[in-house]
């Protein structure tokens, strides 16, 4: 993969423990403990993490400003919702971090269902919803690069408004990426105009393939005025020493999932979301789709990047994200359990081969933990 492609890691910010099979420690959600995942991503080769949002779970922007002040180079991938914040007051706060930060921060605008009443939130049906968005999200980048900007729109306003400081100017960086995600055609029409990388949860090839495709086609449609759109895959990745010991151990772990009904791994609405929709149907195509897609956890409660796994060998599941790779994504939002023991143990394993390319081979190291 080429020196452009960006690997970043997941940060759980849950108030109940043992997310997504993570043991169970009653400090599992301390800023200690949180920090010493950033800071094993920062030192295993790591660009950052994402930090998901939703009512009921740590504030998502405070946790990313403790991190980043803990840290020297991590940089937070922030999940922001149009309507929990407004867009001049997030325009200032993710403005006055990059700036601290020196230009580290990005942002994931959300437009999932939440519990909107919880933060006397409201919207309409999903076109409603979506327009907000996309009107949140093109204010955003006039706060952050005009000013005095003056707008009136649907559904926000400001009058002579301008954002200080600055995010950080760095070559093509002109402000803060926003990353986006969603499957709806609402939702792709807001990638195609506004979105910098439009992020794709674990689906075979063949639909993420088809999904870049439409997505080019209606950048060009809708008369997009920014630079290009990129692409980003967010999916579990699930790597052993071996084929039959990551097969025995995928198993053993959607086992596990069956007994408990899923419990700890479903955070994400699986009966509105239309690409939640599209991994929970997969798994009636087969258990394992491509060369290792593992769809099985879908069926007992996996969600989100939990849905499907890639499963095997390092240079297996690093053959598997060159495939993403050729087909134009260049932004890979990884994860497994337990969080610091993978962060680590993929760092040492897998990226290397990632950077390196397909015929690159990656010692392993004295300091390899054991696998739980």
């Amino acid at each position: 993969m080429s020196g452009s492609t960006e690997f970043l890691w997941y940060i759980p910010n849950q108030v109940t423990p043992g997310h997504r099979g993570e043991p169970v420690a009653a400090d599992h959600n301390s800023l200690d403990v949180l920090t010493a995942q950033a800071r094993a991503l920062e030192d295993h080769g790591w660009h950052g993490a994402l930090i998901g949002t939703g009512w009921g779970r740590p504030d998502t922007f405070t946790l990313a400003t403790a991190l980043t002040a803990r840290t020297t180079s991590f940089e937070p991938l922030i999940a922001i919702r149009p309507g929990y914040w407004r867009p001049a007051n997030f325009a200032s706060a993710a403005a006055t971090l990059d700036h601290l930060s020196g230009g580290r921060v990005r942002i994931n605008i959300v437009s999932g269902q939440d519990n909107l009443a919880a933060y006397g939130d409201s919207e309409g049906d999903q076109a409603h919803r979506y327009a907000r968005t996309k009107e949140f999200m093109r204010l955003t980048r006039r706060l952050w690069s005009e000013d005095k900007v003056t707008f009136a729109g649907e559904h926000f306003s400001v009058a002579d408004s301008t954002v200080v400081p600055r995010p950080v100017v760095r070559g093509e960086r002109t402000h803060p990426r926003l990353y986006f995600g969603g499957a709806s055609d609402a939702a792709e029409r807001v990638a195609a105009t506004e979105a910098d990388v439009q992020l794709f949860w674990g689906e075979p090839l063949e639909g993420v393939a088809e999904r870049i495709a439409r997505l080019k086609a209606l950048s060009k449609t809708l008369d997009r005025d920014l630079p290009p759109l990129k692409f980003g895959l967010r999916i579990t990745t699930f790597v052993r020493d071996t084929t039959e010991e990551a097969w025995r151990d995928a198993e053993a772990k959607v086992a596990e999932m069956a007994k408990s009904q899923g419990a700890g791994w479903d955070d994400h609405n699986r009966k509105v979301a239309v690409g939640q929709k599209r991994l929970l149907e997969l798994h009636a195509r087969g258990e394992v789709l491509d060369d290792n897609l593992y769809t099985a956890p879908g069926k007992f409660g996996g969600g989100g990047a939990g849905t499907t796994w890639l499963v095997g060998s390092a240079r297996e599941v690093a053959n598997s994200l060159e495939k993403y790779r050729a087909l134009g994504i260049d932004t890979f939002v990884l994860s497994d359990t337990p969080y610091l023991q993978e962060i680590k143990r993929q760092g040492r394993e897998l990226l290397p081969l990632l950077r390196a390319g397909p015929n690159a081979k990656v010692a392993r190291s004295v300091e390899a933990e054991p696998v739980s």
